[in-house]
């Protein structure tokens, strides 16, 4: 039997190969589909990975690692996180990393629930509400507090919507069904072979 030790030591080497893969993606052309409003991404993938093979919290830090870096993309000129930075920094730091946290640690507990009743199932649960959660956390926080400034209603109007919920489905509809299924034809596939693999070594 494997000392607490060596099991900590496995789940902090296996947690920052986590991280070191969504940093990685999300500064190469892995990680984002680029459109001229949000792009898609697909950082949800690793999350979820994550959330599923290391918990609820090894999920919030994957999460957060996912935040931190679509902070940095705000700075590095994307033009949605740039203008939200320029009109509201803290709650910019805020919309990008605390969903990003919750996607991963909720992420992590529904697979746990879903577990025990059928372990397959739990990995395409868990892996098709990491996207979801994603989407509804983001875009509940841009609503919360940017839904009101010029930059937003201006594609209000573009998109020809009436109230906030509306403006959600018209915004990320698509990009949100791309993402869903993305991760959940990726995240569950790999997350269940790396859960054999892991369980063996």
């Amino acid at each position: 039997m494997k000392s607490k030790t060596t099991q900590g030591t496995r789940y902090m080497v296996e947690l920052a190969l986590m991280a070191a893969i969504i940093f990685l993606m999300a500064f190469t052309p892995l990680g984002y589909f680029r459109t001229p409003g949000i792009s898609i991404t697909f950082l949800t993938v690793p999350v979820a990975v994550g959330a599923i093979i290391l918990g609820p919290k090894g999920g919030a830090v994957c999460g957060l690692a996912f935040g931190i870096t679509s902070l940095i993309q705000c700075f590095m000129g994307g033009s949605f996180g740039s203008m939200l930075l320029s009109i509201n920094p803290v709650g910019t730091t805020f919309t990008c990393i605390v969903p990003r946290v919750l996607e991963g640690l909720f992420c992590g507990l529904i697979f746990q629930a879903v577990q025990k009743v059928s372990r397959n199932r739990a990995y395409f649960a868990a892996s098709l509400a990491c996207p979801l959660l994603n989407t509804l956390f983001f875009m509940s926080a841009v609503v919360l507090i940017f839904y009101r400034t010029d930059y937003i209603q201006g594609f209000v109007s573009a998109l020809g919507v009436s109230n906030p919920f509306m403006f959600v489905v018209a915004f990320v509809g698509v990009q949100g069904l791309i993402e869903a299924g993305v991760c959940f034809l990726i995240a569950s596939a790999v997350s269940r072979t790396l859960g054999i693999a892991l369980k063996m070594a």
